[in-house]
């Protein structure tokens, strides 16, 4: 009582341990509700107490204590980072169950050690986070209310409780949210949202769905997933059903996990948003045939070891099918005739590209360029390049987009890699660069480069084409990839790369603001719609690892007379990448490099990746050999 009248008598606030932290306490006895007569007692009506610790265990207690008591304020430091993750996240929400947040603080609380308070600092802006975003997906408070009560929280609280005679400078909403919780919360449900996809991309390129409504995803879903079969994985562009081969069976379960920094609002489909999964083993254990995790996981071996980051952009080309009535019979033939970058076919198109436009502006998905292709009704998409992992994931949103606005359009959008035998196949061409502390070091740091690129991007890139035919099991999936990459068809058709030969697989780039021979990419053109990009990508960056590892370096590049260089022998070029097998290259990371490339592969998937693939490979073989051409097209389900 003593304490508590010096404190009123100096306008001193009063801080009173309560809950877990000495060793000496007695826990029985550090509850807050004993502090009822103190709180009731007239004399110290007046008096500013904060109770420290998040009263832990007794967190409830404490939050109906500052509900009811105008002088009862709370500091939830040491619970934060004290406790485990589950613990510091349930705390402060118990707290904030009742207590209102002009009146729940944080404070690090560190002691004997410097680091305790950054461990303080960033885990209570980690737990924070997690507990708002939670409240705005509820519904409880909006966006704004979020960010005004972390200013609250971390600072503004404290200023008024301790009376601190500082100026906080006040910024605008855009420079408090953090890229990610803008990402995430900017797409949080709606009211008039009714259900939810939740999306992932299989072996064979197919995107498939479960669709849940609204509140059994917030309820449930999040928490425990979605049960889906092992053989999702296993199922081929040709059958639902698993591959032989593929050591994947009806037999057994995994959890699809809702990555919720993906969750968007469908812009063509105002009531439905759409979130990208992850595959569980069990929530919180990544499946080994993950291919975001494999994404992951191989992007933070080149973090971790070279403190490197792969960008990379995304070209998309697509053919546009109409229906048209011939013969007395309804089919889909091309949106037009016209040649390449054709000002009518833009011109007929244009409607239909300003929503596709409109629509990945909506989702954030950056768009470079568009314009139409050489061959008939085909058109090309160009995307802005960022970090891999996203790259791959705005690749699926973006094939989502092209798709469902052509289908309201009345039209047909399909990826497959060579609709027709007689004309141009379709690519999802990838530019890929390599990046250090936000720095393209691709390009050299001066200008003594041989080929105009640094080290390490030679040396990078020198890894992926020393493993292009292994690489293209998993870029050129089908057999239908390979009807593309043909000679003269600026597809990569052979093993070889060039300073911006489109014909050659892969192409060195210099685009406009880059100073003339200086490379700032290199763009790998036997990359198709059948892939799995996060797969593709995971595939390509392995190779790269192992040609940092083996300090691999570039052949000469090639420039013009292909047929001198490459003999035709009517199977495939010799040397070249057309007479490679896909189904003998599944392991040819492993296989062609020794153990950094065996390293490098396990770092992806290892051999279950790499069985997966080509048992899929043969399903499609089979299916292809069955009958898949009609009258001179691919009848795809890729479509």
């Amino acid at each position: 009582m003593l304490s508590v009248e010096v404190a009123l008598c100096f306008d001193l606030p009063m801080q009173i341990h309560t809950g877990f932290g000495d060793k000496d306490l007695d826990l029985r006895l550090s509850n807050p509700l004993h502090l009822r007569t103190l709180l009731e007692d007239e004399r110290f009506s007046k008096c500013r107490i904060v109770l420290l610790h998040a009263s832990y265990p007794f967190s409830k207690e404490a939050s109906y204590l500052a509900s009811v008591y105008p002088q009862v304020y709370l500091d939830f430091g040491l619970a934060v980072p004290k406790l485990s993750v589950h613990g510091m996240v349930s705390s402060v929400k118990e707290l904030l169950e009742l207590a209102p947040i002009k009146k729940v603080m944080f404070s690090t609380d560190g002691f004997a050690f410097p680091e305790t308070f950054y461990l303080g600092a960033k885990k209570a802006r980690e737990v924070v986070f997690s507990v708002l975003r939670d409240a705005c997906m509820d519904g409880d408070i909006s966006i704004p209310e979020a960010v005004e009560a972390a200013k609250d929280i971390f600072a503004q609280n404290a200023i008024h409780f301790y009376k601190i005679k500082v100026a906080v400078k006040s910024s605008g909403l855009k420079n408090i949210v953090s890229p990610i919780y803008e990402k995430t919360m900017t797409n949080a449900p709606l009211n008039d949202v009714s259900l939810i996809r939740m999306i992932w991309v299989d072996a064979s390129g197919q995107h498939r769905c479960r669709v849940i409504p609204v509140k059994r995803f917030n309820n449930v879903i999040t928490k425990n997933g979605v049960g889906l079969t092992h053989a999702c994985m296993a199922m081929s562009s040709a059958a639902d059903c698993p591959a032989d081969g593929t050591n994947l069976t009806g037999v057994g379960e995994i959890r699809l996990m809702p990555d919720l920094s993906t969750k968007r609002r469908i812009p063509w489909s105002k009531q439905e948003e759409m979130v990208l999964a992850d595959m569980h083993f069990k929530p919180g254990e990544a499946w080994d045939y993950c291919p975001r995790e494999a994404l992951r996981r191989i992007s933070k071996v080149l973090k971790d070891e070279f403190n490197l980051v792969v960008n990379a952009g995304f070209e998309n080309e697509f053919y546009l099918l109409k229906k048209e009535l011939r013969e007395g019979k309804e089919e889909w033939v091309p949106f037009d005739s016209t040649p390449y970058c054709s000002t009518s076919a833009f011109d007929a198109a244009s409607s239909l590209f300003h929503d596709f436009v409109a629509a990945l502006q909506s989702l954030d998905i950056p768009v470079e360029q568009l314009h139409a292709e050489a061959g008939k009704g085909q058109f090309e998409m160009a995307m802005g390049h960022g970090v891999c992992t996203n790259a791959a994931d705005n690749l699926v949103f973006t094939r989502e987009v092209i798709r469902a606005v052509a289908r309201n359009h009345g039209l047909l959008a399909t990826f497959v890699p060579k609709y027709t035998l007689d004309d141009i196949g379709s690519g999802s061409h990838v530019h890929i660069s390599l990046w250090e502390n936000g720095e393209n070091v691709f390009m050299p740091s001066d200008g003594s480069s041989q080929y105009g690129m640094s080290k390490i991007g030679e040396e990078f890139m020198a890894g992926v084409l020393n493993h292009l035919p292994s690489i293209l099991a998993f870029t050129a999936p089908v057999p239908n990839s390979y009807d593309r990459i043909q000679p003269n068809m600026w597809s990569g058709a052979y093993q070889c790369w060039g300073k911006e030969n489109r014909e050659a697989p892969l192409r060195t780039a210099c685009p406009p603001g880059i100073p003339n021979g200086i490379v700032s990419n290199f763009e790998i053109k036997s990359f198709d719609g059948c892939a799995n990009p996060h797969l593709g990508l995971a595939s390509i960056i392995a190779a790269g690892i192992d040609g940092l590892r083996r300090h691999l370096s570039l052949p000469d590049p090639i420039g013009k007379g292909f047929d001198e260089l490459f003999e035709f022998d009517g199977g495939g070029f010799v040397g070249g990448v057309v007479g490679a097998d896909p189904v003998e290259e599944a392991e040819g990371l492993s296989a062609g490099g020794g153990a950094a490339a065996e390293d490098a592969v396990d770092e992806v998937g290892g051999d279950s990746e790499a069985e997966l693939v080509e048992g899929l490979f043969h399903v499609e073989v089979a299916a292809d050999d069955i009958g898949d051409v009609v009258d001179g097209r691919r009848s795809s389900s890729l479509w």
